[in-house]
């Protein structure tokens, strides 16, 4: 089995970074766009797609700045994170991404962390 690298996607959103932060690090935000149905229990997010669960340890957050989660099932050295920035150009908020998988699954995890964003662009009227 190859590793699994790190890889970054950026979108501008507009929306403010309060907002955003709702949906990226609560139940009820994730559940409007990530999964079918969230929980959180004890530092773990237990996601439901279709009644198959998965579970994802926080592992750090700074509030309205970022939230690191990790799949249980994954590696310790594995995560994905939310993190918003503000352009210092353009003033414009930013959610970036981040996530691992094998070099040759790169562009398929993207178009799905792009399917997933474009649903949670729409909830928060982006």
């Amino acid at each position: 089995m190859s590793k699994k690298v790190q890889y970054e996607l950026e979108y501008p959103v507009r929306c403010s970074p309060v907002i955003l932060y709702e949906f990226l690090s609560t139940p009820a935000g994730l559940q409007e766009w990530f999964a079918d149905k969230v929980d959180f229990r004890d530092n773990i997010f237990s996601f439901s797609w279709s009644g198959n669960v998965e579970e994802a340890e926080v592992l750090d957050q700074a509030e309205l700045e970022f939230i690191r989660l990790r799949w249980l099932s994954a590696p310790k050295e594995e995560f994905f994170e939310f993190r918003i920035r503000i352009s210092d150009v353009t003033t414009e908020t930013i959610l970036i991404v981040k996530d691992f998988a094998e070099k040759k699954e790169i562009a398929d995890q993207s178009q799905l962390w792009d399917y997933q964003v474009k649903d949670l662009f729409h909830r928060i009227g982006n």
